[in-house]
């Protein structure tokens, strides 16, 4: 079955065709602001799904149906000047599990560091290596993560390049006047999670992610048994990851997409797996352990 999955993504990426790699839904929210004709933000709204879903973001072609399902929502709670604004963007996106209509989560991250300038009707601009307006610095270094982690989640380390065109775009944006690109700004930012996805210490990260998809929820359709064991030794990986660096944003990221969905995965578990699992999760994402608890009720 592991081989026939690595085939069928193969054939995948080789029979796609004409379509961008995004299908995103935008959502641009403004309940705070006053004094500020709201058609603007629809239009910001139009401007960021057309650039989103049309920019060609790889060189690699795309069915229709196989765009990434992700959704970009923007929160503007404070006007700074007549085109600037301050507010949240939170990004997520998920994949579709083989033999399957279920899809897992892979990203749920809120951005809550977000200043950008829009005139409205104005283009929105972006060169893959040099400085950019923040707007579109920030759309394009999450596009890049949706692409990688997805990416990642089929082929393992096949999200490094994306990861690595995020990087570079954190690097070109460190003289940013806007916050949210540098280290000493907080450990729940850009920086940090660019830094993560393309850090050494992180590659026990990459292994799970690509065994948890592929190994494990890919497969449990037709062996459960094999995919619940897969999914547990894949778990196992982040134990060196969580002991060098236990309060590490990657971590978080991952646990705050995923941990409702590992606690379904196991609530059909047999007793010694709910044992083994929890024993893990309570060690590596111990803050979550509430939701954990709930393995062993089920």
């Amino acid at each position: 079955m592991k081989k026939t999955i690595v085939l069928l993504f193969l054939a995948i990426t080789a029979l796609r065709t004409n379509a961008q790699e995004l299908n995103c839904q935008i959502n641009v929210m403004a309940p705070q602001i006053q004094n500020v004709d709201k058609k603007v933000f629809e239009t910001l709204q139009q401007a960021i799904f057309e650039f989103m879903n049309n920019t060609k973001w790889t060189t690699d072609k795309f069915l229709n149906q196989e765009r990434i399902e992700c959704s970009v929502t923007i929160t503007v709670n404070e006007r700074v000047s007549n085109d600037e604004f301050k507010g949240s963007i939170q990004i997520t996106s998920r994949r579709p599990i083989y033999g399957t209509s279920y899809f897992s989560p892979i990203l749920n991250f809120n951005d809550e560091n977000f200043q950008f300038k829009y005139i409205e009707f104005q283009p929105l601009e972006f060169t893959e290596n040099s400085s950019n307006p923040n707007l579109t610095a920030v759309l394009g270094f999450y596009a890049y993560i949706i692409l990688g982690l997805d990416y990642d989640s089929y082929h393992l380390n096949g999200g490094s390049p994306f990861f690595a065109k995020a990087q570079t775009i954190v690097n070109n944006m460190q003289n940013a006047r806007e916050a949210g690109w540098r280290a000493f700004e907080g450990t729940r930012n850009r920086y940090w999670l660019a830094e993560n996805l393309t850090n050494p210490v992180f590659k026990p990260f990459h292994e799970m992610f690509y065994q948890y998809h592929i190994k494990g929820l890919d497969v449990m359709a037709k062996k459960k048994d094999d995919a619940l064991s897969n999914i547990t030794e894949s778990l196992g990986y982040l134990k060196d990851v969580y002991r060098e660096k236990p309060g590490s944003l990657l971590l978080q990221t991952l646990f705050y997409a995923k941990a409702d969905e590992i606690v379904n995965i196991y609530s059909g578990a047999y007793p010694d797996q709910k044992v083994t699992v929890t024993n893990l999760l309570n060690e590596i994402d111990p803050a979550n352990s509430t939701k954990y608890a709930k393995i062993m009720g089920n």
